[in-house]
C-alpha cells in the first residue's frame, strides 16, 4: 500500500463508512462534538478563512422546528437522530481574518470587501470544512447522515440570520438497525484521473 494511514483507519473513515439512515438513542455529547471540531479545524481553507459555522439542534423544540422543513423522506431519521448539526457558511467570515491570518491582516479589505466575493468564497471553503466535519464524525466512531433534502429558506428563517447560508444538515449518532443502504458504485481511477 502507498498509504501510511492504518488500513483499519482507512476503513473507518472511507471504505466502510456510509451515510447512516437510522441511529441508536445513545446521546452524542458536547465533548464528542468539541473533539470532532478540534480535529477538523485544521483542514485547509483559502486565506485560512474558516467560514464554517455549526448549529447543533438538540432540544425537542428545535428538532420540531427543523423537521418540518426537511424533505418528507428525511423527516423520520432527522427526528430520531441523537443530534443534528446544521453546517452553515458565514458570509461575514472576513471579520475574523485579522486574527486568522495575522501575517496579512489587510486581506480582509484587499480581497473580501465585496459581499458577492465573500459569499462565493464562503460557499466553497465552508463546503470543504463540511467534508472535514463528516470525516471527523467518523473518526469519533460515530455515523454521519448528511442531507441536502430540505427547504433551505425555511431552515434559514428558523435558525439563521441573513449573513449565514445553510449548506447541509448532518444527523449524528451511533448507527442503528439497518442503518446502511447497499454500497453504491464509485468511478474508477481511470475514469477520473488524467495526466497532461
Amino acid at each position: 500500500m502507498s498509504l501510511v494511514l492504518d488500513p483499519a483507519a482507512q476503513d473507518l473513515l472511507f471504505r466502510e463508512a456510509r451515510t447512516a439512515n437510522t441511529f441508536t438513542d445513545e446521546p452524542v455529547t458536547d465533548e464528542q462534538v468539541q473533539a470532532i471540531y478540534d480535529l477538523v479545524k485544521y483542514g485547509p481553507t483559502a486565506f485560512n478563512q474558516s467560514p464554517l459555522r455549526v448549529v447543533l439542534v438538540r432540544s425537542a423544540e428545535g428538532r420540531e422546528r427543523l423537521v418540518k422543513h426537511m424533505a418528507e423522506g428525511n423527516r423520520p431519521k432527522t427526528a430520531a437522530a441523537p443530534l443534528v448539526a446544521l453546517l452553515v457558511a458565514d458570509h461575514e467570515f472576513h471579520d475574523e481574518l485579522p486574527a486568522l491570518l495575522p501575517h496579512f491582516p489587510q486581506a480582509k479589505d484587499a480581497f473580501f470587501s465585496e459581499r458577492p466575493v465573500r459569499e462565493q468564497s464562503a460557499a466553497l471553503n465552508a463546503g470543504l470544512q463540511a467534508a472535514y466535519f463528516i470525516i471527523g464524525v467518523r473518526a469519533a466512531g460515530l455515523a454521519a447522515g448528511p442531507m441536502t433534502g430540505f427547504d433551505a429558506a425555511g431552515i434559514e428563517k428558523e435558525f439563521l440570520d441573513g449573513d449565514h447560508k445553510l449548506l447541509m444538515a448532518v444527523n449524528i449518532g451511533k448507527p442503528g438497525e439497518d442503518a446502511w443502504f447497499p454500497r453504491l458504485p464509485r468511478l474508477s481511477y481511470d475514469e477520473v484521473v488524467t495526466t497532461v
